[in-house]
Formats: C-alpha cells, structure tokens, sequence
C-alpha cells in the first residue's frame, strides 16, 4: 500500500517534471553537459569614470611621546629596586637604590672641610682687620698689608671651593636615588640587587615611556612626496593630510584618530622615503612604545577609472585585463595602476578608456583574440542559476527513472 502512495506522488510529479525541463531546456539551449551556461558566455562591464573612496596604508612603528633611558650618575652596588616593570611611575618617583656609604663619607669629609675653611676666612679676616689699623697708625708697611689681604683672598677661595665640594658630595650622594624624570611606564630592568652599575654601562638601567600621547612613524616614498608639495606647497605638508587611522598588530582598528605632525625634510637615500609623523592620544595606554601597526590615509579618487581586482591577471608584476572588441573579440591588454589600493579595486592610470568592455569572469578560460559571446554579469548570473535548477531537475528525473525500473 505505502508502494503504491509513493508511485502515486512521483507519477504526480513527472509532468511538472517534464515542463520544467522543457523550458530550462529552451533557456539553456546550446549549453553544455552538465547543466552550465554556454562555453563562450562571459561577464562584461562597461568601463566609468567615478569617484570612490580608497584607502592608503603604511606600516608603521609606535613610539612613547618621551622614551628616557635611565642612567646612573654614580657607581656603585644596587641595593633596592623600587619599581617593577610595566609600573607606571610619576616624575622624581625613586626607581633604584644605589648604595650610598662612600658617598655619606664624602659628604662628611666635605663638610668638615667647609667648617676649617670657614675658620681660616675668620681668622684671615681678623688678621687683615688688624694689619689695616697698623698700618693706618703708620706701625707697619703697605708689603704687611697687603699679604693679610692676600690671604684673606685666599682663605675665601678655599672656603668657595669647600662649599662646592659639600654642593658636589651632596649631590653625589642624592644620585644614589635614581629617579623618574617624568611620568610613564617602566621598561625592562636588566639589572638587579647586588649588580655593579656607573654611568659607563651600556645597557641602560631601564627606560621610562611617556605614553599619554603617542608618535607613530610611517614613510612615504620621494614620488608620493613631490605629488603633495606640488599641491599644497612645502610649507603645508602637514595640512595635506586628513585625520588618519591606527590599524593595530591584531587587524583591530584604534578607536581615537591622529594627526599627522611632521614631515621629515631629508629623503633616505637607502629606502628613497621620507619619514612622517603622526600623534595619537593615548588615555587608555593600550598603544605601547615599540609596538607596529599600520597608518591608514582615506583618500578620494575623483573621475577615475576604476575596476575590481578580480576581473585582472598579474604576470611577472605586470597586470592585464581582457578587453572586449566590438567584434566581441577579446585582447589580452596591459594596464597600469596607482600602487595604493584598498585590496579589492584598482584604479586604472593607463591603458583603460571610458567605454571600453572588459571580461569580469572565467579569464583563466580566455585566450588573446578569441570569439566570445559578452552578456551582463545579471544574465551571467541568471544563467547559472538557471543551470543549477536544470541540473537538480535533471537529478530528481534520474531518481524517479530508477524507482520505476525497479518497480
């Protein structure tokens, strides 16, 4: 009984079947086995001049508004770390301790010096105040006068230079705090407690970033250069530039924009680029010193050709498309193409006219001066969805041949 409902459906089916085929069939005449679209069928689009909007992108680096290297000023035995890295530490913020007895010493030893020079300026005073009134009671000679005014001189000398040894030594010894000399982040401290430091050593003992602001460096070629000195004037390079983005090491786009500062005015003879400048507010800190990313420049590309990159082929750095003649005649033809891109589009500078035809599918298919028949890429597409349906049909056919012969 079942058997005999379901032969009931599919006889029910058949005629649908049947118009259904005859009419994709009638649609799809001259196709090829399989159900697809004819060989010789293939997409086109007309070429127009518009404006689009592209972006450019330059690798970039990010640096701290201010990365300081902290050095020491004295030697000496690190005897306190103050700080972790990664903290973020104020300006004057003791970082290091640096083990300060000889300079405690010295200190002393300063200021006992200071306290005899003191003395001796009392004493040479005292002398030369009685030699001028011996010497104005005509009891002694100018000779005597003046060499208590000589040593007076010099006991003031010595006392000058006793205080400059105590200001020294004093300050000797407050280098033994290394501090922050502004606000920011820690760096990498490769030096512990117990390690022999001076300010000689090569590898700083760590480096403080001021990352509130950041400077992100990119570069820019000589030719993309000189187009923008021509346009806005050597003095307004910077004015040339919209706000720009900050794509991070992940792909994730920064949330605050920047503004291009500086232009470097020396051209790198090595890499033939300029260096350029643009400022990031940081209020989160998520941006780090050293880290990369790319600066993105928006840019509009008025009344120009432009293509999708899927309807090109690249060979040996060179880019070519199929123009369609109107002998529907297909040329594989060179083109040229501004360098920046947004990676889905190219805009066309030379080989391309408005007007022109090119193929948008199936170019691994074509060959330099063969015959085709150009449709527009919505007939393309109706065909093919028209073939797919021909080809499920077709199955279902196939199905309902196989029950009935086993019937």
């Amino acid at each position: 009984m079942k058997t005999m409902k379901k032969l009931q459906r599919i006889w029910n089916f058949v005629p649908v079947c049947a118009v259904a085929l005859g009419t994709l069939g009638m649609s799809s005449c001259g196709g090829n086995q399989g159900g697809l679209p004819q060989n010789n069928e293939y997409p086109y689009m007309s070429v127009e001049a518009s404006n689009a909007d592209m972006e450019n992108s330059y690798p970039a680096v990010i640096k701290g508004k201010q990365d300081i290297e902290i050095r020491p000023k004295v030697s000496g035995f690190i005897t306190r770390l103050c700080v972790d890295e990664g903290a973020q530490v104020k300006a004057g913020q003791v970082l290091f301790m640096i083990d300060n007895v000889q300079f405690k010493a010295a200190l002393n030893q300063a200021n006992a010096q200071l306290a005899s020079a003191k003395t001796a300026v009392a004493t040479a005073e005292l002398t030369y105040n009685n030699k001028k009134e011996l010497h104005g009671q005509n009891i002694i000679g100018d000779y005597d006068l003046q060499t208590a005014e000589n040593n007076l001189a010099s006991a003031k000398a010595a006392l000058a230079q006793a205080e400059a040894a105590v200001m020294s030594a004093r300050d000797n010894l407050s280098y033994c705090n290394v501090t922050s000399p502004s606000n920011g982040v820690v760096g990498t401290i490769p030096y512990r407690v117990g390690s022999l430091v001076s300010a000689s050593v090569v590898q700083p003992l760590t480096t403080v970033s001021n990352i509130e602001e950041m400077y992100v460096y990119f570069s820019m070629t000589e030719k993309q250069l000189l187009e923008l000195t021509r346009e806005e004037g050597s003095r307004n390079l910077t004015k040339a530039f919209p706000k720009v983005q900050l794509q991070l090491a992940d792909g994730s786009m920064y949330v605050h924009p920047g503004t291009v500062t500086t232009v470097s005015g020396v051209i790198d003879q090595t890499t033939g680029s300029v260096s350029v400048r643009a400022d990031f507010k940081n209020p989160d800190h998520l941006l780090k010193s050293g880290g990369t990313g790319a600066i993105i420049i928006p840019r509009t590309a008025e009344n120009s050709i432009i293509i999708p990159q899927s309807a090109t082929t690249e060979v040996q750095n060179k880019i070519f498309v199929y123009t369609v003649g109107k002998d529907n005649k297909v040329k594989y033809t060179e083109i040229h193409v501004d360098p920046q891109n947004d990676g889905q589009n190219y805009i066309v500078t030379q080989g391309l006219s408005v007007g022109d035809r090119i193929v948008t599918k199936g170019l691994t298919k074509l060959t330099d001066g063969m015959e085709i028949q150009p449709v527009t890429e919505a007939q393309y597409e109706k065909n093919i969805a028209d073939a797919q349906q021909l080809g499920t049909i077709q199955g279902n056919y196939k199905e309902m041949k196989k029950a009935f012969s086993k019937k």
